[in-house]
């Protein structure tokens, strides 16, 4: 499939949501876009992404604000607050961001919300190249739960793929590379909203920009696989990710679940990294202003599981805020060659909270080693579960100590303590 091509290898950047909220300001783009290219480029992040309320200039915090107006156009479609984004006045939209980003030599995303503005629907403004209005496409009974701002799109009527159209001419004239879309994947009302995912596919697909593709929140159901692989790049397999250990710990099911629907281009999403500082301007995950709650020990299991598994990663904290910890679990070139370059990745089994992992690369074999219980336990696998029934003498090397180590004849085994984990690559 075509729109494979654009994410060969799992998306890698920075999404402003968890330490901004709907809030974030174009000066803070800048200052983490400018934190990349610095420290973080050379090692293959290269997303800036703009996360929700951009077009609300009152924005405060991650709490949304209901039925607040918004910046829009003459066709119903949502622009940058000039207040926020100073670089938009003059209907230039976010294409001056767009042009700082990639200048940097990195790609720009936006968070957008599936439908139509409601605020279009009531003021019945016209839909780019038609004689429809927006009150003609509009589904009013297509919401979504949590955000005021929009009414789903009806497929049948005429004018809906040309409001789509239109919305995706408008960012690939801002020269958009990500688009995040939400209320889409899942729906505490409606399921997936598989009509407006294949009218947002056939939008990118007309508007000679190649753009990546991601669908949330979760979780997306999985017996919809093939129809996520056939339109998007990437979906969220869970609802928002935050620093608690219940949900790290959930992902483990979540990850073994849709470990088969994994390739070139399309990549189920265990969402973004809440590392570093977060909270900033945001009360979501049960916290505000704070570095992540995660201890060292579940930070590492986190970047573990998402490396191995091939989820996107996508950090939300403050990058210029980061400390050295933070910044090596993002600089580790050994455990993101596996990431960029793994294949057939498993879980080998899971008995009482001990969970083993492998996977395959050119010449080696990933494994992870976790213990997901609250005691200390040793977490064993034999090489022959491993399918290395002939193992002699080889390199065995602890991708985050980043040194090597013993393995005993049969197998590998390490004592670990709680909520941890250990990465190996055995050459073969």
């Amino acid at each position: 499939m075509k729109h494979h091509q654009y994410a060969l290898t799992p998306p890698m950047g920075w999404n402003s949501w968890d330490c901004y909220g709907a809030t974030v300001r174009e000066d803070e783009v800048k200052g983490n876009a400018d934190y990349m290219a610095a420290h973080l480029k050379q090692y293959g992040w290269e997303y800036v992404v703009v996360d929700i309320q951009w077009s609300e200039s009152g924005a405060v915090s991650s709490a949304y604000r209901p039925f607040v107006p918004l910046e829009m156009d003459e066709y119903s479609r949502l622009i940058p607050a000039e207040n926020r984004f100073p670089s938009a006045k003059d209907g230039k939209g976010f294409k001056p961001l767009a042009d700082y980003i990639h200048n940097l030599g990195l790609k720009f995303g936006i968070h957008i919300m599936r439908g139509i503005p409601r605020q279009a629907v009531h003021q019945n403004t016209p839909i780019l190249g038609t004689n429809i209005t927006a009150r003609d496409i509009a589904k009013p009974n297509s919401i979504c739960p949590w955000n005021t701002d929009m009414y789903g799109v009806d497929l049948v009527k005429e004018g809906a793929q040309e409001y789509y159209d239109s919305l995706f001419k408008l960012y690939a004239e801002w020269e958009v590379d990500f688009l995040k879309v939400d209320d889409i994947a899942d729906s505490k009302l409606y399921g997936p909203h598989i009509d407006e995912i294949q009218m947002i596919r056939k939008a990118i697909d007309n508007c000679g920009r190649q753009m990546v593709l991601s669908l949330s929140p979760g979780p997306a159901p999985l017996d919809q696989a093939s129809l996520l692989e056939e339109n998007a790049n990437m979906w969220r397999m869970t609802d928002d990710f935050w620093d608690l250990w219940e949900l790290l710990y959930n992902m483990f099911d979540r990850c073994y679940k849709w470990s088969k629907n994994i390739g070139p281009g399309y990549w189920p999403d265990a969402d973004m990294l809440p590392l570093g500082h977060i909270g900033i301007r945001s009360v979501d995950g049960g916290a505000s202003d704070r570095y992540t709650r995660f201890t060292k020990d579940e930070q590492i299991t986190m970047m573990t599981l998402w490396s191995i598994f091939r989820s996107p990663l996508m950090f939300g904290g403050e990058l210029r805020d980061n400390d050295e910890w933070t910044l090596s679990l993002l600089t580790n070139q050994e455990v993101l060659d596996m990431h960029r370059n793994s294949h057939s990745a498993r879980q080998v089994y899971r008995e009482k909270d001990k969970v083993v992992w492998t996977a395959k690369g050119e010449n080696e074999i990933y494994v992870a080693l976790f213990n997901i219980s609250n005691d200390k336990q040793e977490v064993s696998v034999k090489f022959e579960a491993l399918g290395l029934n002939n193992i002699v003498k080889t390199q065995v090397r602890d991708l985050w100590k980043q040194q090597q180590v013993d393995i005993m004849d049969s197998g590998i085994s390490y004592e670990l303590l709680p909520h941890s984990s250990m990465l190996l690559k055995i050459d073969l």
